[in-house]
Parts: structure tokens; C-alpha cells; sequence
């Protein structure tokens, strides 16, 4: 197997998506770009997308991860929207797609215009949630889209089966087709229900940080191997177990968490970029493909496609926002009131990505009797320009969407204030506690240590409220902003002076390292503290 490709691929994706970070464009939409440049370079390897490596090597990670940062208290609190998007949208989206690729393109079959439909069908929030939290969408918007990534792509896996298995000739009924899809997707839930308790144990029970982060490693791809295995949706059984262990994450222990969140932080970057730079990777080879389809008349269907999927998200986006709230009035009692932007964005938020590439990839090349699979690169090529198309035209204006609707962002300041009030909670019942144990006569402590458990208190329940006070005039930091800065060039040249101990052999490595290991927890703290507060700005 020859690796350079590979090499090659995650290096350049890494590049790029860093290189974006310094520019106003999100990352998804310049990783494209640079493969869609990349692909007619001479001596580019051909990047063929392989749904048996995406589908079960790439998705796992890459769901669970999002699982593991969502929130299972908000998704639950936003059940009924995630379900009609993630749901009730994608099958809707299947049918109505479908529908219009089959009356307006000649000589495509219901069956094989069913399966572009739900090919299409499902959206890659990534790219949207990304843009959301970088311009700072209200918390229930990118909650919503969010959750619909977390669920669509089950919903638009099961459905292609059922039009595909129709498609090559199974003669599956709709009666069968449904109940296909009910067993998925209970099964895949069942599966995640069973698997999410045990594996918790077992995370609980394990003492190495290494074994613990090894075992999480695996958790995904054994949720979907063992769902996908039982005939159901593995990707559900993976969203359900990601969505409890984030949940009890807290009762992990803290060197585990660290760790854990740095490797998944690291393989999510590394799949997120990967995977966008392969979308564009994909031109060249789909173009080849073409055959019998004409330039002209295939950008005609393309068109076509990309018109029915853009307007088929409107026309369920807007009656699912207010038909619920208009017939029922315990939603209306429950759910906290929308006005027409929110569902205009969450419309204009219905990017494709990779899982629909990989599905259309995985299209068989014949029928039943040995016939070609009907009008298959036409369906490829009609697939790649959807996901390329509203990447780029849904990816470029959202931002300028959302700022021309006026949305309301996140309050940094009422986030900063509840932070605070929570910390102050927080730390007088720690006082509490620390008073009784102190009490005891077999916690006794000299007074300096004593204080300096007071001390570090204090410094935690202030930390956050001087995040409130007045910017400084001449540096244009606030006092928390100060203070992290200072306190990490106090780190860095307590770090130099370890380091230059070492090398006048005064201490060996192994003391250095666990210096250095206290110093690096002191400043990761600092980082995380510092993150927090840019993501709530």
C-alpha cells in the first residue's frame, strides 16, 4: 500500500485549514477550493472516494466527536425540531428531489431518481455549525442544526438502502421499505442504549489514562460495527452512546478528560480537513465518468438538482417552524417564540458534504440480471455538484444572511456574568467543605497551607468576575486577559530555567518531564480558560 497519498492528503488539508484560520473564509469552503485547484494538477493522485473506508472509518469518529461536545439537555429540550429536520425533512427532501430529477430529466427512472433524492438528501451541518458559532448564532439555532447533523445522515443511509434495493431489481414494497427503516433506526438506538451503560463502566473502572483513551478510541467504531452488524443504523447507535458518555464525562477522571479531549480535538481536525479536501479531490474523477452526458446538458440537470434541493428545505423548513406551533398549544406553552428569520437561516444552512459523495460512490454498477445500474454517473456527477454548489453558495452567504437579518448573537456578557454566578456557587459550598475537613484533626494543615487552599478559592471565584471589569486603555486587555498572559510568561521562564537545570545535569529527564508536566497542566487551564471566553465572544 503505498502511503505517500495519504501523507500527502492530511498534510495539505492540515495546512490549508490552518492557513484559514488567518482568513475571513471558513475553512470547509477553502479545503474545496484547494481540491478542486489540486485535482487538475499534474501528478495529484487519483483521490476515489471508498464508502467502505468513509462510511465505517471516518463517519464513527466524526460523529461521535460531535456527540461528545453536544449537549444531551439541549437537544433533548429541542426534540421536536431536530426530529422534523433530521427526520421528516430528509425524507421529505428524498421524495421531492427525486420527483423532480425524474420528470425533468429524461430517461431516469423513478427508482434510480429516488436514490439520487436520497443521496442529496441529508445535510452536512458541519460546515454550518462552524459558521454559526464563528459569527455567534443564538444557542438554540446552532443547537438545531446541530442535532440534525448528529441524526440526518441515519435517516438518509436507511432511505437510500430502501430506494436502492428497489432500484436493482429486490422488488422491495413500501410496506417492506418502512419497516426496513423502523428497524433501523429503533435498532440502531437499542443498540446505543445497550452498549452506552457498560462502556461507561468500563471507562469509569479503568485507572491508566492510556488504556481509558485507547478504549475511547475504539467506543465508535464498536458501536457502529456492532449496530451496523445487527441491521441497524450504526450511526445512530454511535450518536447515542457519544451523546451519554459526553453527558457523564465528568465522572471520568480529570487526566483522562485532558487527554481525551486533546486526541479527539486532533482527529477531528485532521478528518474534518481531509474530508472537505477530498470533496474537491473528487472533480476530476467524476468528470471522467460522465460519458454520454454533454457539458452543456449535464450543467442543465445539475441546475435542476440544486434548484429542487435548495427549495425543497424552504418548503418544509417554513410549515415545520409554524404549522406545530399554530395547531398545538402546549408547544407554543413550552417552546420559546420564533419570528420568519430563524427558519430563513436554518434553511439557508442545508450544506451538503462528504456522507452524500461516499453514499453515491457506493452505488453498485449493475442491476439485477447484469444490466448498468441506470443513469450512475450522471448520479454522481449531479451529487458532487450539489455538495459543491451549496458549500459554496450557502457556505459564502450565510454569514452576510445572517448579518443582514439582524439575527441577535450570543451575549458574551450575560454567558460571563452566569459563568460567574455559577463559580461563586460553586466555590462556597468548596469553603464549606473545606471548613469541615479542616475540622477533622486528621486533615490538620500548617496555616500557610490552609491559606493557600483559601487563596486558590479566591482566585477561582474572582477569576471570572474580572472578566466583567474595564479593558485596559493601553494594552486593550481586560484584567483576566492580563492575567493570563502574565502568568504564562512567569510559566515559560520558570520552563527555561527547568530546562537549563537539565542541561547543566543538575536534575535528569525524568524530573524534567514531570516539571514540565505540572507546567503544562497550569498553562492548559489557562488556554481553556482564555478559549471559553473567545467562544463567548
Amino acid at each position: 500500500m503505498d502511503v505517500l497519498p495519504l501523507l500527502m492528503l492530511v498534510a495539505g488539508s492540515a495546512v490549508v485549514a490552518g492557513a484559514a484560520r488567518r482568513t475571513p473564509v471558513p475553512a470547509p469552503l477553502l479545503l474545496v477550493a484547494a481540491g478542486l485547484i489540486c485535482s487538475y494538477v499534474p501528478g495529484v493522485p487519483d483521490y476515489t472516494l471508498d464508502p467502505h473506508i468513509v462510511l465505517p472509518l471516518v463517519l464513527p469518529p466524526l460523529l461521535h466527536t460531535a456527540a461528545l461536545d453536544s449537549s444531551y439537555l439541549d437537544l433533548r429540550a429541542n426534540l421536536r425540531p431536530v426530529a422534523l429536520l433530521s427526520v421528516g425533512y430528509v425524507l421529505f427532501a428524498t421524495v421531492a428531489v427525486g420527483a423532480v430529477a425524474h420528470l425533468l430529466i429524461p430517461g431516469l427512472p423513478l427508482t434510480a431518481a429516488l436514490v439520487l433524492g436520497a443521496v442529496v438528501a441529508p445535510p452536512d451541518a458541519v460546515a454550518a455549525t462552524a459558521i454559526a458559532r464563528r459569527i455567534g448564532l443564538p444557542s438554540r439555532l446552532t443547537t438545531v442544526l446541530q442535532g440534525e447533523s448528529l441524526f440526518n445522515d441515519a435517516t438518509a443511509i436507511t432511505g437510500y438502502r430502501v430506494a436502492l434495493a428497489a432500484a436493482v431489481g429486490e422488488g422491495v414494497s413500501w410496506t417492506e421499505g418502512v419497516r426496513e427503516f423502523v428497524f433501523a433506526a429503533v435498532g440502531g438506538v437499542v443498540v446505543g442504549l445497550i452498549l452506552m451503560v457498560p462502556l461507561h463502566w468500563l471507562r469509569t473502572r479503568l485507572r491508566d489514562p492510556l488504556l481509558q483513551n485507547t478504549l475511547s478510541l475504539l467506543i465508535p467504531f464498536v458501536a457502529y460495527a456492532t449496530a451496523e452488524q445487527a441491521g441497524a443504523s450504526g450511526v445512530l447507535a454511535v450518536v447515542v452512546v457519544g451523546l451519554y458518555l459526553g453527558h457523564h464525562s465528568w465522572q471520568v477522571d480529570f487526566a483522562t478528560r485532558l487527554q481525551e479531549a486533546a486526541v479527539w480535538r486532533m482527529i477531528a481536525f485532521i478528518l474534518e480537513s481531509a474530508v472537505f479536501a477530498l470533496i474537491g479531490l473528487q472533480l476530476r474523477v467524476v468528470v471522467a465518468g460522465l460519458g454520454e452526458y454533454g457539458a452543456g446538458q449535464a450543467a442543465w440537470y445539475a441546475a435542476i438538482v440544486f434548484l429542487a434541493v435548495v427549495a425543497a428545505r424552504f418548503v418544509w423548513v417554513f410549515p415545520a417552524t409554524f404549522l406545530p406551533r399554530m395547531l398545538f398549544p402546549g408547544i407554543r406553552e413550552r417552546e420559546p417564540g420564533t419570528d420568519w428569520t430563524a427558519p430563513v437561516i436554518v434553511g439557508w444552512a442545508g450544506m451538503r458534504g462528504v456522507v452524500s459523495l461516499a453514499i453515491a460512490f457506493s452505488i453498485p454498477q449493475t442491476v439485477h440480471g447484469g444490466a448498468p445500474f441506470p443513469a450512475r454517473n450522471l448520479i454522481l456527477f449531479l451529487t458532487f455538484t450539489t455538495v459543491i454548489g451549496t458549500l459554496v453558495v450557502h457556505g459564502l452567504t450565510l454569514p452576510s444572511l445572517i448579518r443582514l437579518l439582524g439575527v441577535p448573537g450570543r451575549d458574551p456578557r450575560a454567558e460571563t456574568l452566569a459563568e460567574a454566578q455559577a463559580q461563586n456557587s460553586a466555590s462556597l459550598a468548596a469553603e464549606r467543605r473545606l471548613e469541615e475537613l479542616l475540622a477533622d484533626e486528621r486533615n490538620a494543615l500548617p496555616p500557610p497551607l490552609a491559606d493557600r487552599l483559601h487563596t486558590v478559592l479566591e482566585q477561582r471565584r474572582n477569576a471570572v468576575w474580572e472578566r466583567l471589569g474595564a479593558v485596559n486603555e493601553v494594552t486593550g486587555e481586560s484584567a483576566d486577559d492580563t492575567y493570563r498572559r502574565l502568568a504564562r510568561e512567569m510559566i515559560e521562564a520558570e520552563r527555561k530555567v527547568f530546562v537549563d537545570l537539565r542541561d547543566a545535569r543538575r536534575i535528569d529527564d525524568e524530573m524534567l518531564r514531570s516539571l514540565l508536566r505540572r507546567l503544562d497542566l497550569e498553562e492548559a487551564a489557562l488556554y481553556r480558560e482564555g478559549a471559553t471566553e473567545g467562544e463567548g465572544g
